[in-house]
């Protein structure tokens, strides 16, 4: 799923994002109502988590605006009013779901796969990705070759998790930086040329065939030449 996080809270903003990157969803965060209106407007989530007291928008406020802009995309409410005039209020508002705080993230996990499922979200992603004798196992975090286990630092992984998902297809650095690292910047350093090198050494080192190929130009992409 791709998920955006409207929270003005910093510490609860950061623990809900990597909440959800650690279960393989996509999570991007908005710290307030103005800012979490324009992405949401714009960026195609399957699921939005919103806390109702927001700077500069609150956050009923903000799911009305949607809302008036006809962009049905699903809303949960995260609030510490929990009366039932204060939830009544929300749902009202346009929201899908309200869960008042404090919270389970297990619960909210479980309400927003709920509301993407109504909505039609695609189905989750597999567990275990293959090229070729290539296999990575995302449950267990193991990686093997030809039956051979690769050690791997929790950055490899990743690299060669998002690598390997969109095998036979150019990855470029831009989509490295946004999935990989989570910059939306560029920070001018060769910080994917040092992973990607690390990568190969492990992963193609002693092998008759390369898995990993640089497109001159372009990114960078698994394939398995074998075939």
């Amino acid at each position: 799923m791709r998920l955006l996080i409207v929270e003005d809270d910093a510490e609860a903003a950061a623990y809900l994002t990597k909440a959800f990157r650690e279960v393989g969803h996509v999570a991007d965060h908005a710290a307030d109502g103005l800012q979490g209106y324009a992405m949401a407007e714009g960026g195609g989530y399957d699921v939005l988590v919103i806390d109702r007291m927001l700077p500069r928008l609150d956050g009923l406020s903000l799911i009305r605006s949607l809302r008036e802009q006809k962009d049905e995309t699903p809303a949960l409410i995260l609030s510490a009013l929990a009366q039932v005039d204060d939830r009544v209020k929300g749902l009202r508002a346009g929201g899908d779901d309200y869960l008042p705080k404090p919270y389970a993230f297990s619960e909210l996990l479980a309400r927003v796969e709920v509301l993407a499922r109504r909505r039609g979200a695609p189905a989750a992603e597999p567990t275990t990705y293959r090229v070729g004798e290539l296999v990575l196992d995302r449950l267990a975090h193991r990686v093997t070759r030809e039956g051979q286990e690769i050690a791997l630092q929790p950055r490899e992984f990743r690299l060669l998790e998002y690598l390997m998902k969109h095998a036979g297809q150019v990855v470029t650095r831009t989509m490295l930086l946004e999935n990989v690292w989570d910059y939306h910047f560029d920070p001018q350093t060769n910080v994917i040329d040092v992973h990607v090198s690390r990568l190969r050494a492990k992963v193609d080192k002693g092998f008759e065939q390369p898995m990993i190929h640089t497109i001159r130009g372009a990114g960078y992409m698994v394939r398995d030449n074998a075939r």
